[in-house]
């Protein structure tokens, strides 16, 4: 076989490439990285001069099934495409490769360029037809192998899953017992904070409320630390929104075990590599889901609720979603009567902000036409506010109560997980207290340790007493205790409850999505007026109708009648003599006032009134007078006002009228004749000159 090495090879790099699968590879095997750094001296033996030989070990840890993040690869590919390589040295095919399209694309660069390849069984070249089919299939056999043992290590995976037993990081709130089983964290602040996060979410309904409310009680939020320094340490800080989604959305807390909620999906980025994604999997495709596996602080029915709301607290949803910050009370609710989509809020400012409700998907979808429609909000709102209220009944009143009920119950829970995070911090004081008294007195090294975080853990103690304190001072100044007969009263006034200036629009909104499903408004034709249907939860329908205002603009507008009397009466009349008329048959402008010059302009104008430009057969007009004369339009405007050409308006906005006799047309030639600029003109051309 050394017949193939030819001079023109070892004129040429020999290459060693080095590969490990993983770092633990790489860490723990040394055997078989030795096997392929002991390629070099093979390559010595085979006639390569010591500098001639080089060693690619870049990819070390990095898998073979792709070139993504295989620098050394990609380096060899390269020095191969130019002709710079005489041999390449693997232990096997899949050091190299374990995809058939780069092992077989790095084959027919090898062929192009007459590069050898050199693994443990012998030497390929490539421009050989028996090598390149032996380690075409050589390539194949590799990658069948990849696969075979990633169906293998999978399928164990996967049978082990089925039976509960595959374990797995757990969530904050649980933890492995002895014999290995999931159950509930024995820390009570932590079962605390998980039972309150649920406890909010089910009174607020959306993910970012409970957000809101964990940072108005100054309450934290654990999460376990994996790897590392902190391994199996819980650390406690603020609560963010993708750790309540987080929370919310795995099955675990309802006592589910789960295997395959997510994959990894392929997709080629910009770059032009392919990278993975890892993306969610709907619940029916789940691999495994054993319910009752373990303990949970949720029921599986409310976890089914929750996502549930969840997927109503989507905005782009067709549902109503959830209550949500701005002026607009039927936000989410409200649907158009004429193409039943919902439409959408927006607000307009003029000092303070005004709701409107708009259906504007005709425009949005390309249709051409006046398709946006917009209904005032504060009109629906007060319209839909009297309605309810007027409809609700004594036996009603009880879902009031309860939810100012839930006020005390809020405060007795924040409460409780204050009691644990100090009772947590005394223990921690206790313990430094009782480790620095159990230390030899005479080994200070030790001693000034312990005492110094003996003290820490007191100030720290200090400092959360401070921090509660200061939390139930606020809470018993926003809002002082109730008994049970005032909020009995206050329950039977419900609306006093509902225009009290402390009942914020979020709780509204609230209160009406628990009595209504959804709103639909349908303009009546040639009416100022809207019908509304109010669809409630229970199945009944209600319908009311509203009167909308007259708006200011068209309270300054003339009626009908006035314009269409201007427009028969300009063919005949100039707009002084159009005053006279309207004003001696006793009618009034949009502002009560008499008619004026200007108000009959500018209804002219605002509805394109023209007014007779005609000129009586006894005068000429400008534009007759400049082509009569030989001169532009801008010439006889002079003549005018300069009182050389006499002519007059019938009336303000009439057409001038010329008389021109033979005396003044006579005068005018000789004026003509005598000027240097005024000389005869093009008659189609001086119809255009001029201004006027």
């Amino acid at each position: 076989m050394q017949d193939k090495v030819r001079p023109t090879h070892r004129q040429r790099a020999a290459i060693v490439y080095v590969r490990q699968s993983t770092i633990s590879q790489v860490r723990f095997h040394h055997e078989s990285t030795e096997r392929q750094y002991a390629l070099r001296d093979r390559a010595l033996e085979m006639g390569w001069p010591d500098q001639a030989v080089r060693v690619i070990d870049e990819d070390l840890g990095v898998s073979g099934s792709s070139t993504e993040g295989r620098t050394g690869f990609q380096s060899l590919v390269a020095e191969v495409s130019l002709g710079q390589v005489g041999a390449i040295f693997g232990l096997e095919v899949s050091r190299l490769a374990r995809s058939s399209a780069d092992w077989h694309r790095l084959l027919e660069l090898c062929a192009l360029f007459d590069t050898l390849i050199v693994d443990a069984d012998g030497i390929y070249d490539l421009a050989d037809f028996n090598d390149r089919l032996v380690l075409g299939l050589k390539g194949t056999m590799s990658e069948a192998e990849l696969h075979l043992l990633r169906g293998r290590l999978l399928g164990g995976k996967l049978n082990k899953a089925r039976k509960g037993e595959l374990h797995a990081p757990l969530p904050v709130g649980f933890v492995f017992d002895a014999a290995g089983r999931i159950v509930l964290d024995p820390d009570e602040e932590v079962q605390g904070a998980i039972r309150t996060l649920f406890d909010a979410f089910h009174r607020t309904g959306t993910a970012f409320a409970v957000v809101q409310h964990f940072a108005k009680e100054g309450l934290r939020f654990p999460k376990r630390a994996y790897g590392g320094a902190w391994n199996g340490r819980l650390l406690w800080g603020p609560l963010t929104h993708g750790r309540v989604l987080g929370v919310l959305k795995n099955p675990a807390y309802a006592g589910t075990y789960v295997f395959g909620r997510y994959h990894y999906r392929r997709r080629l980025a910009p770059d032009g590599r392919l990278r993975s994604t890892q993306v969610s999997v709907p619940p029916e495709e789940w691999q495994v889901r054993l319910d009752g596996h373990h303990p949970g602080y949720i029921t599986l029915e409310e976890f089914d609720a929750i996502q549930a709301r969840l997927r109503q607290n989507r905005t782009n949803a067709v549902v109503s979603g959830a209550a949500r910050e701005g002026s607009a009370l039927l936000q989410g609710l409200i649907f158009c009567g004429e193409c039943g989509r919902r439409m959408s809020v927006h607000y307009i400012s003029n000092g303070k902000p005004s709701p409107h409700y708009e259906c504007a998907h005709g425009r949005r979808d390309g249709i051409p036409g006046p398709h946006a429609r917009s209904v005032s909000g504060r009109l629906l709102d007060e319209a839909v506010s009297r309605h309810v209220l007027a409809a609700l009944t004594p036996e009603q009143f009880e879902l009031v109560f309860k939810a100012l009920t839930q006020l005390r119950e809020d405060r007795a829970t924040a409460d409780r997980t204050w009691n644990l995070r100090l009772e947590r911090a005394q223990y921690e004081a206790d313990l430094s207290e009782r480790q620095f008294e159990l230390v030899d007195p005479e080994n200070r090294l030790v001693a000034r340790s312990l005492e110094r975080r003996w003290d820490e853990r007191l100030q720290e103690l200090e400092a959360l007493r401070n921090e509660y304190r200061a939390y139930t001072t606020q809470q018993t100044a926003s809002a002082p205790p109730i008994t049970h007969q005032q909020a009995l009263d206050l329950a039977h006034d419900l609306p006093r409850l509902w225009n009290a200036p402390t009942t914020s629009i979020r709780d509204r909104k609230r209160i009406l999505r628990l009595l209504v499903s959804d709103i639909t408004v349908m303009r009546v034709p040639d009416r100022r007026e809207s019908n509304i249907g109010i669809r409630w939860t229970g199945g009944r329908c209600d319908t009311i109708t509203v009167t909308h205002p007259t708006l200011p603009y068209e309270k300054r507008r003339s009626s009908p009648e006035t314009i269409e009397l201007i427009r028969q009466l300009t063919a005949e009349h100039s707009d002084p003599e159009i005053v006279t008329i309207l004003n001696d048959r006793g009618l009034l402008s949009p502002t009560g006032q008499p008619f004026t010059y200007s108000s009959v302009s500018w209804i002219r104008w605002r509805y394109h009134i023209p007014t007779p430009m005609s000129v009586p057969d006894e005068f000429l007009s400008v534009d007759q007078a400049a082509k009569h004369l030989g001169v532009s339009r801008g010439v006889i405007y002079d003549w005018i006002l300069g009182n050389l050409l006499p002519a007059t308006k019938l009336a303000p906005g009439r057409p001038w009228c010329i008389s021109l006799d033979p005396e003044t047309e006579a005068r005018l030639r000789r004026r003509v004749a005598a000027s240097g600029h005024l000389q005869p003109r093009d008659p189609e051309r001086s119809l255009g000159g001029g201004a006027v």
